[in-house]
């Protein structure tokens, strides 16, 4: 198969390395024309521009953005439109907002899939998992390119209609907030609590067969073992918050109790105001952990 990628941040990268380990050709395209080297040096094929890109996959094209939610992905499907019709496909691996999506969906000439992305940079090397949206029969052109993306036939599925993939990945990102809010709250209490304890120490034991173990919770031992028991200078302010608000929004509308996440989303925007709390240094460091944001710090 061949694939076209706009956007080579760092999951956009990811695709492309993960697409060409699989035996796909791909050509690429980022407005850094030094990432466009870099991918070339790879494998890949360079376009120098969103139109030279599609001229180069011809009939049938295969497309999938990697860029910012919101007005660059809007731009980057006016730039395409002359160049799409309806035997074409186009993802949008980012986190865009679903209600927007099923409005691309709508207006765009080709098949328009919505592609929830989640697994960070950890991902490339154990796969994504992917929530797609959109009609069945372009889902499963795509296939072959979802397998090597995601951690393997079982790290993807179609979700639904339009808006469906990102509509799922927008409450994951709810629930994996309010898990992070939890365990920074626990380990504020072992912190703070009776005992002089090893925090990363606990974290391991936890990891080790405990009902709580998963993927953020290795991530805790690894804040603890990198900035220390303490946390070091990882200050109290947590950055992020779009698809957590989203998750909320969408819960009040269809009348659903998310107090959880609300409580989390209120605490990270609570951490712009004040300093001190210990579970959202920890939030802010696993923000890290997951997918390499940056860490506020202390002065």
């Amino acid at each position: 198969m061949e694939l076209g990628v706009i956007g080579l941040g760092r999951m956009g990268r990811i695709v492309v390395d993960r697409v060409l380990e699989a035996g796909h050709e791909v050509v690429v395209f980022d407005i850094d024309e030094e990432s466009v080297a870099d991918a070339a040096d790879a494998g890949a094929r360079p376009a120098s521009s969103i139109e030279d890109l599609a001229e180069q996959l011809g009939p049938e094209k295969r497309i999938w953005l990697m860029v910012p939610a919101g007005d660059p992905v809007d731009a980057a499907l006016d730039e395409l439109a002359p160049t799409l019709d309806g035997d074409d496909v186009v993802v949008d691996g980012g986190n865009s907002y679903f209600e927007d999506s099923v409005r691309r969906a709508e207006s765009t000439d080709a098949a328009y899939l919505d592609c929830g992305t989640s697994g960070g940079p950890a991902g490339a090397e154990l796969g994504f998992s992917l929530m797609v949206g959109g009609p069945q029969w372009a889902y499963d052109e795509l296939v072959p390119v979802f397998d090597a993306v995601a951690t393997g036939p079982d790290g993807h599925d179609r979700m639904g209609p339009a808006g469906s993939g990102h509509y799922v990945k927008m409450v994951h990102n709810g629930v994996e907030y309010a898990l992070m809010q939890t365990y920074g709250e626990g380990f504020e209490l072992l912190a703070n609590g009776r005992y002089d304890l090893d925090l990363e120490s606990v974290a391991n034991t936890w990891n080790n067969g405990a009902v709580i173990r998963s993927w953020l919770l290795e991530l805790c031992e690894e804040a603890f073992r990198e900035e220390g028991n303490d946390l070091g200078d990882v200050a109290d302010r947590v950055e992020g918050g779009s698809t957590g608000t989203w998750t909320v929004q969408e819960a009040l509308e269809q009348e659903v109790p998310v107090p959880l996440i609300y409580q989390a989303l209120a605490e990270r925007f609570g951490s712009r105001a004040d300093d001190g709390r210990f579970s959202r240094r920890l939030a802010s460091r696993l923000r890290y952990g997951f997918g390499r944001h940056d860490v506020p710090r202390r002065e």
